[in-house]
């Protein structure tokens, strides 16, 4: 502290020049010395400087410490919102090994179910086309029987034709002739 007061004084002879060594008899009275008073003065200033800092220095570690503790805080609840996350999502996973079976289940069910249907639906339609098909042939036995007998009839026309005709003399014409006149005048 010394060297300060020391160095103020030093200052201000090299400032003053000449009004500055007539002070320097009362400045440097015993027990009364100036520079004494600057040391203090300065000291006094260190320390008001240094606890108002202080005093600013314990306003920003206050703040700081909120602010970490609320950072953390923060933190805390992430780390706990992400564990709850991960903790559902491993419940899905574990429960998707039995919604997986679950699902090949049904569509086993569903495929059984569809083979047995398409095989019902088989057999029905193979029961109607026999149906059909029945029918069909019952129909053209049916239309082969009236065309065999219009055929034989029209054979059996066309023989007799051909034996009346073979057979038949000019005086049964006759006969036959007036037979059918008598029977249409009768039927009058």
């Amino acid at each position: 502290m010394i060297a300060i007061g020391t160095l103020v004084i030093g200052f201000l002879e090299a400032a003053g020049g000449s009004w500055w060594h007539r002070l320097m008899p009362y400045l440097d009275y015993p027990g009364f010395e100036v520079w004494k008073f600057v040391n203090l003065a300065l000291f006094a200033w260190f320390m008001v400087w240094l606890l108002f800092r202080k005093a600013n220095l314990s306003l920003a570690f206050r703040t700081r410490r909120e602010s970490i503790k609320t950072e953390l805080a923060k933190a805390q609840k992430e780390r706990d919102e992400a564990l709850a996350k991960l903790k559902e999502v491993e419940e899905r996973i574990a429960g998707l090994d039995d919604q997986i079976a679950s699902i090949k289940e049904g569509s086993r069910r569903e495929a059984a179910a569809e083979r047995q249907r398409i095989a019902q639906a088989t057999e029905e339609e193979i029961a109607k086309l026999s149906e059909q098909a029945q029918r069909e042939i019952a129909h053209a036995a049916r239309t082969a029987k009236q065309d065999l007998r219009q055929f034989t009839a029209e054979q059996s026309v066309r023989l007799a034709e051909e034996m009346l005709k073979r057979e038949l003399r000019p005086e049964d014409d006759a006969r036959l002739i007036d037979r059918n006149i008598k029977e249409m005048g009768a039927a009058r």
